[in-house]
């Protein structure tokens, strides 16, 4: 045994270090948008793809890169995907143009596909027994507390310094990620030395890009006929259908094509990127599937409380961060109930667990949110439940993990991983489309209604919807705070106060649905160990 395995507990900080900056540059640019489009003074069509570049590309090459690692070295995958990230971070630090920055946004998500299901993979084949389930708790807990925590970050460098300085940041973190990986992390991977499948690469690039793009744009866009003009560079998208459906349209048929070739290539006992076999295994099956599902829930709090903080209770971007660290607190407290339970609990009953704990959290938070919510309900219910919601996510996070590669071979866990994290960029870019949908809709609605009451003209009543909404909310501080539109902007407070929570139930009813998947169709085991283990080649 090498010196480095003794190391591997600091090898893990190291892999959650470098989950963290994948998850937090996720998030924190969201908040730092409002100094961008100060600085570089971009179109709102810029201002979309800088914020959607990364999770498109990041999301479409997530298999790609997770079969990859079993092939090159798992190690070697990450490392070279933390330079590629850092490089394209001092990129966006530097851009002079939005153009430039949102090809450094581009090349970011590269480098983070590179890395995410690398550092997973890793921790399968580093880890045995109860440490697995440990550092599973640790991984997963990192990916629920460091979401909340990216706003937070955001605000604060976007405040006190600069927009810059939350891509800029990421470059001492890299370093410290390549050294300390370097140090303490063994090399590993299969023992199936073949060659990559290219056409099946090709296909689930397509597949998941095309899939991500339509969620993502579907209510911008349109989801059937245009509604904003589709634009890349100097070219303008020329007909009425909208790009949505043909971006559907493009993933189901990449979809039929990817499995019918990789299960032509397993026949024949070739590579393929995702081993067919892998889906006649329950708890890879059925934990995919949950996994998507509780992704797409847990958007309810992470997509529309932020922007209910900021418009309907007029905090600024470092207060609502500040609100949102009880969520990442929560989930950072489940690690250690997690690490503490490895081996003792089945990681099927923690996720259940978790996924009670989160359907309480955010139906709380649903409760608790309204236009006349005072401050000491706002204080004294909302704080607690997002960190009984945060335990829920690190609880279901953390374990889900265990469950979906609980029998996948080791030779295959960057498959598995890249299986898992796919599942999940679905499921999130599936909750902002659905939840996007029920709050924004909503909110139109209700607002809509009462302006009719108020007896507002139709020209004058779509006006101010359409402000509001298009705003994502930004409109009402605004219209609250004119004498002449002071009654209008109440109402435009309880309409997203309402939708806000109508989002949160909704989300919690997706949440109900992943613990039905769970409890159905996965079978309770304490056993943590994992095909195949020998399978691992140390380097």
């Amino acid at each position: 045994m090498t010196d480095v395995s003794h190391r591997r507990w600091f090898g893990l900080v190291f892999i959650s270090l470098a989950v963290a900056l994948i998850i937090v540059d996720s998030t924190i640019v969201n908040v730092a948008i409002p100094s961008i489009v100060d600085d570089l003074k971009i179109t709102s069509t810029q201002v979309q793809w800088v914020q959607e570049a990364y999770t498109l590309v990041f999301a479409s090459l997530l298999l790609l890169f997770g079969s990859l690692a079993d092939r090159v070295g798992r190690r070697r995958l990450l490392l070279i995907g933390v330079v590629l990230f850092a490089g394209a971070s001092v990129a966006a630090a530097l851009a002079p143009t939005g153009d430039l920055l949102i090809l450094a946004r581009l090349v970011q998500g590269v480098g983070g596909a590179m890395m995410l299901p690398s550092t997973l993979s890793l921790l399968n084949a580093t880890f045995r027994g109860r440490e697995r389930g440990i550092a599973f708790a640790v991984w997963g807990s990192t990916i629920g507390g460091m979401a909340a925590v990216g706003p937070l970050l955001g605000g604060w460098l976007t405040t006190s310094f600069s927009w810059r300085w939350a891509f800029g940041i990421n470059v001492p973190l890299g370093i410290i990620i390549i050294v300390g990986v370097l140090w303490a992390v063994a090399e590993s991977r299969s023992e199936q030395r073949t060659g990559l499948d290219s056409v099946g690469a090709i296909l689930s690039v397509a597949l998941f890009g095309s899939l991500v793009f339509g969620l993502i744009e579907g209510r911008t866009l349109g989801w059937w006929t245009v509604d904003d003009p589709f634009t890349i560079g100097g070219w303008t998208w020329p007909w009425t259908l909208s790009p949505v459906p043909v971006a559907f349209a493009i993933a189901a048929l990449a979809l039929i094509a990817f499995v019918a070739w990789s299960r032509r290539r397993a026949r024949e006992g070739r590579s393929t990127l995702l081993d067919p076999r892998l889906f006649s295994i329950a708890t890879f099956r059925s934990g995919n599937v949950a996994a998507l599902v509780v992704a797409l829930g847990e958007f309810g709090i992470i997509l529309s409380l932020p922007l209910w903080l900021q418009f309907v209770r007029g905090f600024d971007a470092l207060q609502t961060g500040l609100i949102l660290i009880a969520l990442a607190a929560g989930s950072f407290v489940a690690s250690g109930f997690a690490g503490a339970s490895s081996g003792k609990i089945s990681p099927v009953r923690v996720v259940r667990l978790g996924l009670v704990a989160e359907i309480v959290g955010v139906i709380a938070v649903g409760v608790v949110v309204g236009a006349d919510a005072g401050e000491h309900g706002l204080w004294g219910w909302l704080l607690p439940a997002l960190f009984v919601y945060g335990i829920g996510v690190g609880l279901a996070t953390a374990q889900l993990i265990g469950v979906i590669l609980q029998d996948v071979p080791v030779a295959l866990s960057g498959q598995g991983s890249g299986t898992q994290s796919t599942a999940r960029q679905v499921g999130s870019a599936l909750g902002i489309a659905i939840l996007g949908t029920v709050l924004f809709s909503s909110t139109a609605g209700i607002l809509s209604h009462s302006l009719d009451e108020r007896g507002l003209e139709a020209a004058q009543r779509d006006q101010v919807v359409s402000a509001v909404v298009d705003s994502s909310g930004a409109a009402i501080s605004g219209l609250a705070s004119d004498p002449a539109t002071a009654e209008i902007g109440g109402d435009a407070k309880v309409a997203f106060s309402d939708a806000t929570r109508l989002a949160a139930f909704t989300a919690a009813g997706f949440l109900v649905i992943g613990l039905v998947v769970l409890t159905s169709t996965v079978v309770d085991s304490v056993d943590g160990g994992f095909a195949s283990d020998a399978e691992v080649v140390p380097v």
